[in-house]
């Protein structure tokens, strides 16, 4: 059962482990982390519906541990390059451009608000599943939701809306 949910939830486990630290390496450390800890644990093992829930959890207690051990190291890169794969032509894709602007803005939230967007909106969890990989009431879910949707409107918003200049004055 356990590895049956790492193998179908691998690739969701490994963006969620991305987008907490923001390095691939780190990422795949965590994910093989949660992996060797679900894969060990005799008698923690949850209810057959709650493992996806329960392997999520893992994985941000790890990087809650990782990031106490290293928090004098734990530094935001300022320029970061959006890898593009082969073929790849994004002048003309609008859902590309909405995605970069998303991943853009993502970083720029707090990480409490940036992890409830990954964990409801990107990883498709419920209410109830995030109330308890993060342990608050599902009341409190859905208030930080709300809240965090809000803080990344603002931050789209603040970063794509912005006046244009005159380029040259009126001819008389």
């Amino acid at each position: 059962m356990i590895e049956d949910a790492l193998r179908s939830n691998w690739k969701s486990l490994f963006s969620y482990a991305l987008r907490l630290t923001d390095n691939p390496d780190a990422a795949a450390d965590l994910v093989q982390s949660c992996a060797l800890k679900a894969l060990g644990s005799a008698g923690a093992r949850p209810r057959p519906e709650a493992v996806r829930a329960w392997l999520f959890k893992i994985v941000r207690n790890a990087w809650i541990d990782n990031y106490r051990r290293n928090r004098h190291i734990h530094d935001e890169p300022e320029n970061r390059v959006v890898e593009e794969g082969p073929g790849f032509d994004h002048r003309y894709d609008d859902s590309i451009i909405a995605e970069i602007t998303v991943r853009q803005a993502l970083r720029q939230i707090p990480p409490d608000h940036r992890e409830i967007i990954e964990l409801v909106d990107l990883a498709g969890f419920s209410y109830g599943e995030v109330a308890s990989i993060l342990g608050v009431p599902q009341g409190t879910i859905m208030s930080r939701l709300s809240r965090a949707r809000q803080a990344l409107l603002a931050v789209i918003e603040r970063e794509n809306l912005r006046p244009l200049q005159a380029r040259r004055r009126h001819a008389r």
